[in-house]
Protein backbone atom coordinates (compact mmCIF):
# COMPACT_ATOMS: atom_id res chain seq x y z
CA UNK A 1 0.00 0.00 0.00
CA UNK A 2 2.79 2.38 0.94
CA UNK A 3 4.59 1.62 -2.30
CA UNK A 4 1.43 2.30 -4.31
CA UNK A 5 0.87 5.68 -2.59
CA UNK A 6 4.48 6.60 -3.23
CA UNK A 7 4.06 5.75 -6.91
CA UNK A 8 0.88 7.86 -7.17
CA UNK A 9 2.58 10.79 -5.47
CA UNK A 10 5.54 10.64 -7.86
CA UNK A 11 3.15 10.42 -10.81
CA UNK A 12 1.19 13.52 -9.66
CA UNK A 13 4.39 15.45 -9.06
CA UNK A 14 5.73 14.58 -12.51
CA UNK A 15 2.39 15.64 -14.03
CA UNK A 16 2.66 19.07 -12.36
CA UNK A 17 6.25 19.47 -13.56
CA UNK A 18 5.22 18.59 -17.12
CA UNK A 19 2.34 21.08 -17.06
CA UNK A 20 4.67 23.79 -15.75
CA UNK A 21 7.22 23.11 -18.49
CA UNK A 22 4.50 23.08 -21.17
CA UNK A 23 3.21 26.47 -20.08
CA UNK A 24 6.70 27.99 -20.01
CA UNK A 25 7.49 26.60 -23.46
CA UNK A 26 4.21 27.95 -24.84
CA UNK A 27 4.84 31.44 -23.47
CA UNK A 28 8.43 31.57 -24.63
CA UNK A 29 7.47 30.28 -28.09
CA UNK A 30 4.76 32.93 -28.50
CA UNK A 31 7.00 35.75 -27.33
CA UNK A 32 10.02 34.69 -29.38
CA UNK A 33 7.85 34.29 -32.49
CA UNK A 34 6.49 37.79 -32.00
CA UNK A 35 10.01 39.14 -31.51
CA UNK A 36 11.21 37.39 -34.68
CA UNK A 37 8.39 38.93 -36.72
CA UNK A 38 9.13 42.33 -35.18
CA UNK A 39 12.76 42.15 -36.19
CA UNK A 40 11.85 41.14 -39.75
CA UNK A 41 9.59 44.17 -40.16
CA UNK A 42 11.36 46.83 -42.27
CA UNK A 43 12.03 50.24 -40.78
CA UNK A 44 10.37 52.83 -43.12
CA UNK A 45 12.40 55.73 -41.74
CA UNK A 46 15.75 54.12 -42.37
CA UNK A 47 18.06 55.86 -44.87
CA UNK A 48 20.21 52.78 -45.49
CA UNK A 49 20.57 51.19 -48.89
CA UNK A 50 17.42 49.43 -50.16
CA UNK A 51 19.57 46.45 -51.11
CA UNK A 52 19.92 45.57 -47.44
CA UNK A 53 17.46 42.97 -46.25
CA UNK A 54 14.71 43.90 -43.80
CA UNK A 55 16.30 41.65 -41.19
CA UNK A 56 19.73 43.29 -41.40
CA UNK A 57 18.20 46.78 -41.31
CA UNK A 58 16.03 45.95 -38.32
CA UNK A 59 18.91 44.35 -36.44
CA UNK A 60 20.65 47.74 -36.33
CA UNK A 61 17.67 49.95 -35.57
CA UNK A 62 15.07 47.92 -33.67
CA UNK A 63 15.29 47.32 -29.94
CA UNK A 64 13.35 44.71 -28.01
CA UNK A 65 10.36 46.42 -26.37
CA UNK A 66 10.70 46.69 -22.59
CA UNK A 67 7.55 44.68 -21.91
CA UNK A 68 8.77 41.79 -24.07
CA UNK A 69 12.27 41.87 -22.61
CA UNK A 70 10.93 41.70 -19.05
CA UNK A 71 8.56 38.88 -19.97
CA UNK A 72 11.13 36.74 -21.76
CA UNK A 73 13.63 37.07 -18.92
CA UNK A 74 10.99 36.31 -16.28
CA UNK A 75 9.66 33.12 -17.86
CA UNK A 76 13.10 31.93 -18.91
CA UNK A 77 14.51 32.19 -15.39
CA UNK A 78 11.53 31.67 -13.06
CA UNK A 79 9.99 28.48 -11.74
CA UNK A 80 6.72 30.34 -11.14
CA UNK A 81 3.93 29.44 -13.56
CA UNK A 82 0.70 31.36 -14.26
CA UNK A 83 -2.47 30.51 -12.34
CA UNK A 84 -4.17 29.48 -15.55
CA UNK A 85 -3.36 26.25 -17.38
CA UNK A 86 -1.83 26.10 -20.83
CA UNK A 87 -5.23 25.37 -22.40
CA UNK A 88 -6.88 28.26 -20.54
CA UNK A 89 -4.13 30.72 -21.49
CA UNK A 90 -4.45 29.70 -25.13
CA UNK A 91 -8.06 30.94 -25.25
CA UNK A 92 -7.26 34.59 -24.50
CA UNK A 93 -3.94 34.36 -26.36
CA UNK A 94 -5.82 33.29 -29.49
CA UNK A 95 -8.15 36.28 -29.24
CA UNK A 96 -5.20 38.62 -28.66
CA UNK A 97 -3.51 37.23 -31.75
CA UNK A 98 -6.41 38.59 -33.84
CA UNK A 99 -7.26 41.76 -31.89
CA UNK A 100 -3.96 43.13 -30.61
CA UNK A 101 -2.78 45.81 -30.38
CA UNK A 102 -5.89 46.65 -28.42
CA UNK A 103 -7.24 47.90 -25.09
CA UNK A 104 -7.05 45.10 -22.54
CA UNK A 105 -8.38 45.41 -18.98
CA UNK A 106 -7.37 42.81 -16.39
CA UNK A 107 -8.91 42.51 -12.94
CA UNK A 108 -5.93 41.22 -10.96
CA UNK A 109 -2.18 41.67 -10.95
CA UNK A 110 0.10 38.66 -10.75
CA UNK A 111 3.28 37.06 -11.98
CA UNK A 112 1.41 36.24 -15.20
CA UNK A 113 0.76 39.93 -15.89
CA UNK A 114 3.93 40.43 -18.01
CA UNK A 115 2.63 37.67 -20.27
CA UNK A 116 -0.65 39.50 -20.95
CA UNK A 117 1.10 42.83 -21.48
CA UNK A 118 3.64 41.17 -23.78
CA UNK A 119 0.96 39.41 -25.86
CA UNK A 120 -0.75 42.79 -26.31
CA UNK A 121 2.44 44.57 -27.39
CA UNK A 122 1.64 47.94 -28.94
CA UNK A 123 -1.72 48.11 -27.19
CA UNK A 124 -2.63 49.28 -23.70
CA UNK A 125 -2.97 46.70 -20.91
CA UNK A 126 -4.28 47.90 -17.55
CA UNK A 127 -4.29 45.88 -14.31
CA UNK A 128 -6.68 46.57 -11.42
CA UNK A 129 -5.48 45.15 -8.08
CA UNK A 130 -6.97 45.10 -4.56
CA UNK A 131 -3.65 44.82 -2.66
CA UNK A 132 -1.65 48.05 -2.74
CA UNK A 133 1.49 46.46 -1.27
CA UNK A 134 1.39 43.71 -3.90
CA UNK A 135 1.28 46.33 -6.65
CA UNK A 136 4.52 47.82 -5.31
CA UNK A 137 6.21 44.41 -5.24
CA UNK A 138 5.18 43.45 -8.76
CA UNK A 139 6.01 46.88 -10.19
CA UNK A 140 9.48 46.63 -8.64
CA UNK A 141 10.09 43.53 -10.76
CA UNK A 142 8.18 44.70 -13.85
CA UNK A 143 8.29 48.52 -13.97
CA UNK A 144 6.66 48.72 -17.39
CA UNK A 145 3.33 47.32 -16.13
CA UNK A 146 0.46 49.78 -15.68
CA UNK A 147 -1.43 48.88 -12.51
CA UNK A 148 -3.96 50.71 -10.31
CA UNK A 149 -5.28 50.10 -6.82
CA UNK A 150 -9.01 49.36 -6.41
CA UNK A 151 -11.06 49.06 -3.22
CA UNK A 152 -14.04 46.68 -3.13
CA UNK A 153 -16.94 47.01 -0.71
CA UNK A 154 -18.56 43.61 -1.32
CA UNK A 155 -18.10 40.24 0.39
CA UNK A 156 -18.52 36.70 -0.93
CA UNK A 157 -20.88 35.93 1.95
CA UNK A 158 -23.33 38.50 0.51
CA UNK A 159 -23.32 37.00 -3.00
CA UNK A 160 -26.89 35.64 -2.83
CA UNK A 161 -28.28 39.03 -1.77
CA UNK A 162 -26.27 40.76 -4.50
CA UNK A 163 -27.65 38.34 -7.08
CA UNK A 164 -31.18 39.36 -6.13
CA UNK A 165 -30.20 43.03 -6.31
CA UNK A 166 -28.72 42.43 -9.75
CA UNK A 167 -32.09 41.28 -11.07
CA UNK A 168 -33.74 44.61 -10.21
CA UNK A 169 -34.55 47.14 -12.99
CA UNK A 170 -31.78 49.53 -11.94
CA UNK A 171 -29.27 46.78 -12.73
CA UNK A 172 -30.67 44.84 -15.68
CA UNK A 173 -33.09 47.05 -17.62
CA UNK A 174 -32.50 48.97 -20.85
CA UNK A 175 -32.35 52.16 -18.75
CA UNK A 176 -29.44 50.69 -16.77
CA UNK A 177 -27.63 49.83 -20.00
CA UNK A 178 -27.94 53.35 -21.35
CA UNK A 179 -27.19 55.19 -18.10
CA UNK A 180 -23.56 54.13 -17.80
CA UNK A 181 -21.50 52.85 -14.91
CA UNK A 182 -20.57 56.20 -13.40
CA UNK A 183 -24.23 57.13 -12.92
CA UNK A 184 -25.51 53.64 -12.21
CA UNK A 185 -27.88 53.14 -9.28
CA UNK A 186 -27.01 49.44 -9.18
CA UNK A 187 -25.27 48.21 -6.03
CA UNK A 188 -23.16 45.85 -8.17
CA UNK A 189 -21.59 48.56 -10.32
CA UNK A 190 -18.04 49.31 -9.18
CA UNK A 191 -17.75 53.02 -8.41
CA UNK A 192 -14.20 53.26 -7.08
CA UNK A 193 -12.40 52.55 -10.34
CA UNK A 194 -9.58 54.83 -11.53
CA UNK A 195 -10.30 57.45 -14.19
CA UNK A 196 -8.36 55.41 -16.75
CA UNK A 197 -11.20 52.87 -16.75
CA UNK A 198 -13.57 55.44 -18.29
CA UNK A 199 -11.17 56.86 -20.89
CA UNK A 200 -12.27 54.56 -23.70
CA UNK A 201 -13.81 51.25 -24.68
CA UNK A 202 -12.16 47.97 -23.71
CA UNK A 203 -11.67 45.31 -26.37
CA UNK A 204 -10.80 42.53 -23.94
CA UNK A 205 -11.57 42.18 -20.22
CA UNK A 206 -10.13 39.44 -18.02
CA UNK A 207 -11.80 38.84 -14.63
CA UNK A 208 -9.28 36.94 -12.51
CA UNK A 209 -9.66 39.00 -9.31
CA UNK A 210 -10.38 40.13 -6.66
CA UNK A 211 -9.95 37.37 -4.08
CA UNK A 212 -12.99 35.14 -3.91
CA UNK A 213 -12.26 31.88 -2.13
CA UNK A 214 -13.35 32.73 1.44
CA UNK A 215 -16.60 34.33 2.73
CA UNK A 216 -14.81 37.49 3.94
CA UNK A 217 -13.11 38.08 0.56
CA UNK A 218 -14.45 40.80 -1.79
CA UNK A 219 -15.51 38.31 -4.46
CA UNK A 220 -15.89 38.92 -8.18
CA UNK A 221 -19.59 39.80 -8.22
CA UNK A 222 -19.00 43.49 -8.97
CA UNK A 223 -16.12 42.86 -11.37
CA UNK A 224 -18.21 40.49 -13.49
CA UNK A 225 -21.22 42.81 -13.54
CA UNK A 226 -19.06 45.86 -14.32
CA UNK A 227 -17.27 44.03 -17.15
CA UNK A 228 -20.61 43.17 -18.74
CA UNK A 229 -21.97 46.70 -18.45
CA UNK A 230 -18.74 48.17 -19.84
CA UNK A 231 -19.20 45.95 -22.89
CA UNK A 232 -22.86 46.92 -23.29
CA UNK A 233 -21.97 50.60 -23.00
CA UNK A 234 -19.29 50.38 -25.68
CA UNK A 235 -19.47 53.13 -28.31
CA UNK A 236 -20.27 52.07 -31.85
CA UNK A 237 -21.01 48.54 -32.99
CA UNK A 238 -17.93 46.74 -31.70
CA UNK A 239 -17.80 43.68 -29.48
CA UNK A 240 -15.96 43.01 -26.22
CA UNK A 241 -14.36 39.67 -25.36
CA UNK A 242 -14.70 38.90 -21.64
CA UNK A 243 -12.91 36.07 -19.85
CA UNK A 244 -13.87 34.84 -16.37
CA UNK A 245 -11.52 32.51 -14.53
CA UNK A 246 -12.35 30.08 -11.68
CA UNK A 247 -15.87 29.31 -12.91
CA UNK A 248 -15.74 26.10 -10.89
CA UNK A 249 -16.68 28.34 -7.93
CA UNK A 250 -20.29 29.34 -7.24
CA UNK A 251 -19.90 33.12 -7.58
CA UNK A 252 -17.94 33.02 -10.84
CA UNK A 253 -20.29 30.38 -12.26
CA UNK A 254 -23.61 32.00 -11.38
CA UNK A 255 -22.70 35.66 -11.87
CA UNK A 256 -21.06 35.09 -15.26
CA UNK A 257 -24.15 33.23 -16.50
CA UNK A 258 -26.52 35.89 -15.13
CA UNK A 259 -24.74 39.10 -16.13
CA UNK A 260 -22.60 38.07 -19.11
CA UNK A 261 -25.33 35.74 -20.36
CA UNK A 262 -25.18 32.14 -21.55
CA UNK A 263 -26.35 33.37 -24.95
CA UNK A 264 -23.05 35.25 -25.33
CA UNK A 265 -20.89 32.32 -24.21
CA UNK A 266 -18.29 31.46 -26.86
CA UNK A 267 -16.57 28.58 -25.10
CA UNK A 268 -15.41 27.18 -21.79
CA UNK A 269 -11.99 25.61 -21.39
CA UNK A 270 -11.16 24.19 -17.98
CA UNK A 271 -12.05 26.84 -15.41
CA UNK A 272 -12.13 29.68 -17.96
CA UNK A 273 -15.24 31.00 -19.73
CA UNK A 274 -15.08 33.22 -22.79
CA UNK A 275 -18.02 35.54 -23.55
CA UNK A 276 -18.38 37.99 -26.43
CA UNK A 277 -20.81 40.85 -25.80
CA UNK A 278 -22.06 43.37 -28.38
CA UNK A 279 -22.55 47.08 -27.79
CA UNK A 280 -26.04 48.11 -26.68
CA UNK A 281 -25.36 51.80 -27.22
CA UNK A 282 -27.35 52.22 -30.44
CA UNK A 283 -29.69 49.24 -30.15
CA UNK A 284 -32.71 48.18 -28.15
CA UNK A 285 -31.79 44.69 -26.99
CA UNK A 286 -32.80 42.43 -24.10
CA UNK A 287 -30.29 42.24 -21.25
CA UNK A 288 -29.58 38.62 -22.24
CA UNK A 289 -30.39 36.97 -25.58
CA UNK A 290 -32.60 33.91 -25.57
CA UNK A 291 -30.75 30.61 -25.48
CA UNK A 292 -31.96 28.03 -28.00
Amino acid sequence: MKSKLSYLFRKMTWSRIQNSLHIKLLLLTLLLLFLFLLLLRPNPSSSQSPTLTAASTASCSTKIPETLAETIIHYATSNTTPQQTRAEISVAAGVLQHRSPCRFLVFGLGLDSPMWAGLNHGGRTIFLEEDESWIAKVRARFPSLEAYHVRYDTRVRDADDLMEIGRRPECSSSAAEKKGLRDSACRLALKGLPDVFYEGDWDLIMVDAPTGWIPEAPGRMGAIYTAGMAARGRNGDGETDIFVHDVDRKVEDEFSKQFLCEGYLVEQVGRLRHFRLPSYRKKEMPFCPSVM
